[in-house]
């Protein structure tokens, strides 16, 4: 029962911050070409059949894939409990369009063709459309409120009160990071379509693709900017106690000027990887999009999301969601975990679990490697 001791309690909690990033990041990068493709999906096919190219080119893992966001939302939940409660109460209406935007996925995959009726048809795909580009815009959103300070306090009992509402959210910056997450998400879900599909399907995905990375370059570097000359960054105040209790009353915070969030790059110079990941990443979809080197694009576009996904927690360590209203009530990595015990014990069940999903993962894309073409859909009886 004292194995836990073998890591210290700031090491563990450095570690579930790390982890954080990485399902964040698997969600990103998997289930974001999926989104992407649902985006696309009225745009890049226009006859039943290639819609129907396009639904197969994610039908057999998009289920899969989501099994990223189901991790990282258990993650939150064992590993970062006050992180989970503001996040889940706090945007609860925000959470709840995005869930039901995620439902209509697997419905408009199971309904679409039970009925020959192009209205019917066509109505599922917008179901999908729906599906695709609602989560991307929300998750972006989101990340912008979380940059820009919610509004959110604790009792001195620990209950926290939300004091924002939804209309709140949709604030310019915010939504500047909801489009900079579509804009992305429809790069990496046209890079993926390009490497999976032929003829006319992929000259439009190609197309719709690089418009995108060019969005994407843009959008995020305008988000940078305002991020640098109008959004203030927070600052812990006092020294913080790095093993210290799950407490985040017992410390004090203080916002700095405009670009505060920048400051972690100048401190720790390693960490501009992530923010440079961003824009190299897009540029060199761009150029495979060009060249049509279709499997590099689809790496280099998924390095473009990691690396915008992973510039927000390096720009805001060691804060995870500050508040805007009462500062010391911020979460940060030392003060917003589970118990020492309780980390190490889901430590372990990562290290054992994480490798068999990656190994499965890995193994459904060698089965399914190779383009879906019209005989594949027509001739056989378990396409979509």
């Amino acid at each position: 029962m004292i194995l836990h001791t073998l890591i210290d309690y700031d090491v563990l909690r450095i570690i579930w911050w790390l982890l954080l990033g990485v399902l964040l990041v698997g969600f990103a990068v998997t289930d974001g070409f999926d989104l992407g493709v649902g985006t696309l999906l009225p745009f890049v096919a226009r006859k039943d059949v290639e819609r129907r190219v396009v639904i197969n080119t994610i039908g057999p893992i998009w289920e899969g894939n989501q099994v990223w966001l189901v991790l990282g939302g258990g993650a939150i939940f064992a590993a970062w409990p006050h992180v989970y409660a503001m996040s889940f109460s706090g945007f609860y209406m925000a959470m709840f369009a995005a869930l039901f935007a995620l439902i209509l996925r697997p419905v408009g995959f199971k309904y679409r063709s039970k009925s020959d009726s192009p209205r019917w048809r066509s109505a599922w795909d917008w179901a999908l459309f729906i599906g695709g580009i609602v989560p991307a815009l929300i998750f972006g959103v989101a990340m912008g409120n979380v940059l820009q300070g919610v509004p959110f306090h604790f009792t001195e009992d620990m209950r926290m009160v939300y004091e924002g509402g939804f209309f709140g959210l949709l604030n310019p910056f915010a939504l500047l990071c909801g489009l900079v997450s579509v804009a992305m998400l429809v790069m990496h879900g046209g890079a993926w379509l390009v490497l999976k599909t032929d003829g006319v399907v992929a000259d439009r995905s190609r197309r719709f693709a690089m418009s995108a990375a060019l969005a994407t370059i843009a959008l995020y570097a305008l988000a940078g900017v305002l991020l640098w000359r109008l959004v203030p960054g927070y600052q812990l105040g006092s020294a913080h106690l790095a093993d210290g209790p799950s407490n985040p009353l017992l410390k004090s915070v203080t916002t700095g000027v405009a670009g505060g969030w920048l400051d972690n790059y100048q401190a720790h110079p390693w960490t501009m990887l992530a923010p440079l990941a961003g824009f190299a990443g897009a540029l060199l979809t761009l150029l495979g999009l060009r060249l049509r080197r279709e499997g590099l694009t689809v790496i280099f576009s998924g390095l473009s999301v990691a690396g915008i996904v992973l510039s927000v927690g390096a720009s805001m360590f060691p804060f995870i969601v500050p508040s805007s209203t009462d500062l010391r009530s911020a979460l940060t990595v030392w003060d917003a975990s589970s118990s020492h015990l309780t980390l190490f014990i889901m430590l372990v069940c990562a290290v054992i679990f994480v490798p068999l999903i990656l190994a499965y993962t890995a193994w459904v894309y060698r089965v399914i490697w190779g383009k879906v073409k019209t005989h594949d859909i027509t001739r056989g009886g378990h396409a979509y």
